[in-house]
């Protein structure tokens, strides 16, 4: 096998359907089987789904059902058959038997197991299956989660060469090789962190809350902490894992001395307490009540809110008191079974942190916590516990910020780096990536970066999310003191250096990832092209918070709607702006993006995260030779009578949903205004310009209105619109 086009996946639960979905989302074609027709039921279920396993509509098409029992034969032309049937490995030998029957020569077929070695599932198993099986762990949901481990034993290299190709550049998988050990590595570390966390917690009496705040963002460690973690994996996965490793792992492995808690979990699984899939778990909701379990009652009361911590590790464990000692408790007990794990399950620890950030989410890998920490000063703590550190100490592999970058020019918003090869890239680093007057000085240097020789501008960040959008709390705070004239030099500022970008005179290309909302969106817009990850979310959300788009963003939606249906009057284009602006609507990936014309045909999307900066750099080279900027466009305007026919459809709408408000209406009647031109004669195309004049004068409106002050404070408070 040196190729895979064809796949199959065998097991229609919810991994099974999760990675035929994504499979598809990467073209690939999936025949996907299971008992009866629980593969044509899983399929028609995907579109319902959260969070959705699918891209887009179209890459259902290429998955096709069939019935375990008759259907077999359709895996014959599979390069890649994946097992995700039930954890039991007689079953799973007995289904290998049938599969070598039908499957062509030479395709590979893995197993998706997290809790069965390599070694069992072969043993029995068809002769020669040794040279084509392999185990191929996802995590669950499939689309999301970067981390596949892989357990080649001793499949055939080429095949697994083949095999980590296509789950890197197609799936858009960090790929980690593993050896045949129990656990892997991130469910063999992960588990025994979630087990201690668990187990210390009850000893000392703490709640969820309690818990979850400690092993949550002050380790780098996602929100959920360790039991919100646990209602999402569901416990009755949780207590298999734990199970295998019981079995697997040796009397002498420190696994065995985790804290007890495995008759918390019993009795939870016995009410049916299993996780988010059955509706309660260690939390549980209550229409708009958040509900927490009482460990001892196993009862629900109304959740706490989670106590202020210090935002570092080292200062998290060095506090003190109940919260300071858990942390150390647990914490220090994971970083040393993570150092007991080299070489044993790896003889490579940065493998291990990588497991770590990309399967757990952690933003620093267990290594990289013991060198923030202090190596000598974790072993001195630890010996104090009576626990030893290995000798020598495994260290983690050496990560410098930049240090394969120069410094070009920056401020605290944003810096723009030299990535060599005559491309500079402008990385965004402030909270959420929100635009402030800093960031467009930037900007602005950014496009001016021909003048110092460069060739290409790459626009980027390091951050989970592109951009949230303009400085939300700066617009409310400079219009609560009435400061019309900072307001107003602050959205001139945006525009300015939007469209500096736009009309630079070297190639810009925004790489983008998560979300790009409002200015971020607008300011992808301004690129000449983007590179987006495959799970992108843009969108131009603006009427949430009581504005309309002002730094360009009606302006580029209208343009771009134009030129995907020419030659159709002014309508059609100002139509499609309208509906994508006025319902904030956002794309659940870069597919979809496409579709609501916020990406372009030309734009390119990157399924592997780690690859996007890279490849946006490849796109931008290619773009600069013989680059020449655009002009500026004239733009078939509808007039008067074109709003007029926009506000009406919003009013039609407002007597069949009365969730519109009066304030929604006049939104919806400013944002018209602006997309078709305002008072402009339908004959006669205006510049892009006059669009640009129409949103700043829109937006100068109404952020001086109480109506929108009041829909920015709600959604700087709560996160959520205000319907006012």
């Amino acid at each position: 096998m040196t190729t895979v086009e064809r796949t199959a996946v065998i097991g229609a639960g919810t991994m099974g359907a999760g990675i035929a979905a994504h499979m598809a989302n990467a073209g690939l074609w999936v025949a996907m089987l299971d008992l009866g027709d629980a593969a044509a039921s899983a399929l028609a279920a995907l579109p319902d789904r959260s969070p959705p396993p699918l891209v887009s509509s179209a890459a259902a098409r290429l998955i096709r059902p069939g019935r375990l029992e008759h259907d077999l034969d359709m895996v014959a032309d599979a390069d890649w058959i994946v097992e995700a049937i039930v954890e039991d490995a007689d079953a799973k030998r007995s289904l290998y038997a049938r599969l070598d029957a039908v499957r062509k020569p030479g395709s590979i077929v893995s197993s998706n197991t997290s809790t069965i070695p390599l070694h069992e599932l072969l043993a029995g198993a068809p002769y020669g299956l040794e040279r084509d099986l392999v185990i191929t762990h996802f995590f669950n949901p499939p689309r999301y989660m970067r981390l596949l481990e892989i357990v080649p034993g001793g499949a055939r290299p080429d095949a697994v060469d083949a095999l980590e190709r296509v789950c890197d550049l197609r799936l858009g998988k960090t790929v980690v090789r593993c050896n045949d050990t129990p656990g892997f590595i991130a469910n063999r570390l992960g588990v025994f962190w979630i087990g201690t966390a668990i187990g210390e917690a009850l000893a000392r009496g703490l709640t969820v809350e309690e818990a979850d705040a400690v092993m949550g963002a002050p380790l780098g460690i996602p929100r959920t902490g360790v039991f919100g973690l646990m209602d999402i994996v569901g416990l009755g996965l949780h207590e298999q894992v734990n199970a295998s490793l019981d079995r697997l792992l040796p009397a002498g492995d420190a696994w065995h001395r985790v804290p007890a808690h495995a008759d918390l979990l019993r009795r939870m699984v016995a009410i049916g307490a299993t996780g988010r899939a059955a509706g309660r778990g260690f939390y549980a909701r209550d229409g708009a009540r958040r509900l927490a379990i009482d460990l001892a009652t196993l009862t629900y009361r109304d959740a706490a809110r989670p106590p202020r911590l210090p935002r570092s590790p080292r200062e998290l464990v060095e506090m003190g008191g109940p919260l300071g000692e858990y942390a150390w408790a647990v914490l220090g007990r994971t970083l040393a079974y993570a150092a007991a794990m080299v070489p044993e399950v790896t003889d490579r620890p940065e493998l291990i942190d990588l497991a770590m950030r990309r399967g757990y989410g952690w933003e620093r890998g267990p290594f990289e916590m013991i060198e923030e920490l202090g190596a000598d000063h974790l072993a001195a703590r630890l010996a104090r516990d009576g626990i030893a550190l290995p000798e020598p100490m495994p260290r983690a592999a050496a990560v410098r910020r930049g240090s394969d970058r120069d410094r070009i020019a920056g401020n605290d918003s944003a810096t723009l780096w030299d990535t060599g090869d005559g491309v500079a890239c402008l990385e965004l680093h402030t909270k959420a990536n929100a635009v402030d007057a800093a960031m467009l000085e930037m900007i602005a240097v950014a496009a001016a970066v021909a003048d110092r020789g460069y060739r290409a501008v790459v626009v980027c960040t390091e951050d989970a999310h592109f951009s949230v959008g303009a400085n939300l709390a700066h617009v409310l705070a400079l219009a609560n003191v009435a400061a019309w004239d900072r307001l107003d030099a602050f959205g001139a500022a945006g525009r300015a250096a939007f469209g500096a970008l736009k009309f630079a005179p070297v190639p810009v290309v925004g790489a983008v990832a998560g979300r790009a909302l409002g200015g971020g969106c607008e300011l992808l817009l301004h690129c000449d092209a983007v590179q987006a990850h495959t799970d992108t979310y843009m969108g131009l959300v603006e009427v949430g918070a009581g504005l309309v788009p002002g730094w360009g963003g009606c302006r580029e939606l209208l343009l771009r709607a134009a030129a995907s249906a020419p030659g159709g009057g002014p309508m059609p284009p100002a139509r499609q702006a309208y509906e994508t602006i006025a319902t904030a609507r956002v794309s659940t990936s870069a597919q979809e993006a496409r579709e609501l014309g916020l990406l372009r045909a030309r734009d390119r999307i990157t399924p592997n995260r780690d690859r996007l900066l890279a490849d946006a750099r490849t796109f931008a080279l290619e773009l600069s030779d013989g680059y020449s900027p655009p002009d500026p466009a004239m733009i078939a305007a509808a007039g008067r009578s074109g709003r007029a026919t926009l506000a009406l459809g919003a009013r039609q709408l407002a007597r069949r949903d009365g969730a519109v408000t009066d304030y929604d209406l006049r939104l919806a009647d400013v944002l018209a205004g602006v997309l078709t031109g305002g008072d402009a004669d339908p004959t006669e195309p205006v510049p892009e310009r006059e669009i640009s004049e129409l949103e700043a004068a829109a937006v100068a409106d109404l952020v001086r209105r109480e109506q929108t002050l009041a829909r920015m404070t709600h959604l700087l408070e709560t996160g959520r619109p205000l319907r006012n």
